[in-house]
């Protein structure tokens, strides 16, 4: 997609950002990525209004084919993954021995291989953990980015806009509640947290229901003939701008960018998509336990709206936010957004009050309190 007409590239932009294909991927063909098509702000209201294809394809793609693959994933992330079904995708986590965020992938599940799908720049350091932990077991984790590709139709209109491709009736996503503090035992069922429902793609690859629309995991060979099916039908494409301002406003937060290495998932909001607490023991539970029945993580995510007075350059991810002069967080990703301005999501500490008036650098900020 990055040919398409007025695509601009993100590392025209920003050579120093993370929303490029890793080395090793972009020395086996994979490309980058458009940040806009020429109006991010339309691009925006399009994703949030109707349906756009936006272009994903720096994400790492790893698949972990083998017959003991979900139970295998199962004993190593924090998500319900030993009856994962063939149809069936999820969201996992892999945590620090203390509990701290260090990877999240996306999910889905064919009967044969499991497809995990991560941040660019995260796929090595994913598959060395998963390779350093297969001793007998019979799986075999590898690196397919190159191969495949992950495109995505974002918007509301997104599962109408798939029967061009020959899907139908994929189900919402299926998200369990949240237990309170100090539940009683069997309150979490045996199974994902969040189930998305997966189809297979007449082309080849995959078809997810995720809640920003669906997720299209597909052979990089037929990547170009489902955008072309897709353009061919209406649908607009969208650059990882306004998918990264739909993303901001929803405060979905984004593992590596939105998080630090203190991180745990309850200050993120990590729980309810990618961690069963009830399942066994994983690496990092007894922090994920404690915060949960204690039921206050010391820090929480917020949206902050930017005054834009004093600079109309978003803050870079990991500038610090003040209050009275003294660090409270940090900024994660800040974006312009259609109707909201200039909003960033940051990690603030809990007893940061709502009203608080806090700094970032010079620029004044506020907490969205909803």
């Amino acid at each position: 997609m990055i040919d398409i007409e007025g695509a601009v590239a993100v590392e025209s932009i920003d050579e120093a950002s993370r929303d490029q294909p890793e080395p090793a991927h972009a020395a086996a063909g994979v490309r980058g990525v458009a940040a806009h098509y020429g109006d991010p702000l339309r691009e925006q209201r399009t994703l949030e209004t109707a349906v756009g294809l936006v272009d994903r394809s720096h994400r790492g793609v790893i698949a972990v084919p083998g017959e003991e693959r979900t139970g295998w994933l199962h004993t190593l992330t924090t998500q319900h993954l030993g009856q994962l079904a063939a149809g069936q995708g999820t969201e996992l986590l892999v945590l620090s021995p203390h509990g701290h965020v260090e990877q999240h992938a996306m999910v889905a599940e064919d009967g044969v291989t499991t497809w995990l799908d991560t941040e660019p720049g995260a796929t090595g350091g994913l598959l060395a953990y998963l390779e350093r932990m297969r001793f007998f077991s019979k799986v075999d984790p590898r690196d397919v980015t190159p191969d495949h590709a992950l495109l995505s139709l974002v918007g509301p209109e997104a599962p109408a806009a798939l029967t061009t491709l020959g899907v139908s009736g994929l189900a919402a996503p299926d998200v369990l509640a949240v237990p309170g503090p100090k539940f009683h035992a069997g309150s979490v069922p045996p199974r994902p947290t969040v189930l998305y429902d997966v189809r297979p793609l007449p082309v080849g690859g995959w078809a997810r229901r995720v809640p920003s629309g669906v997720d299209l995991l597909v052979p990089r060979a037929a990547a170009a003939q489902v955008v072309a099916e897709l353009r061919g039908a209406g649908v607009p494409v969208a650059g990882l701008w306004a998918y990264e301002a739909v993303r901001v406003a929803a405060r979905r937060a984004r593992v590596g960018v939105d998080t630090d290495h203190r991180t745990i998932p309850a200050e993120v909001d990590l729980v309810a998509p990618a961690v069963h607490l009830e399942k066994g023991c994983y690496r990092g539970q007894e922090t994920v336990a404690r915060v949960h029945n204690m039921g206050r993580p010391p820090r929480r995510l917020v949206l902050l709206h930017l005054d834009g007075v004093t600079t109309d350059r978003p803050p870079a991810a990991g500038t610090p936010v003040t209050l009275d002069g003294r660090a409270v967080g940090f900024v994660g990703t800040a974006v312009l957004h259609h109707e909201l301005g200039q909003v960033a999501l940051a990690v603030v500490k809990r007893n940061v009050p709502d009203d608080a008036r806090l700094l970032i650098g010079e620029t004044a900020a506020a907490i969205d309190p909803m």
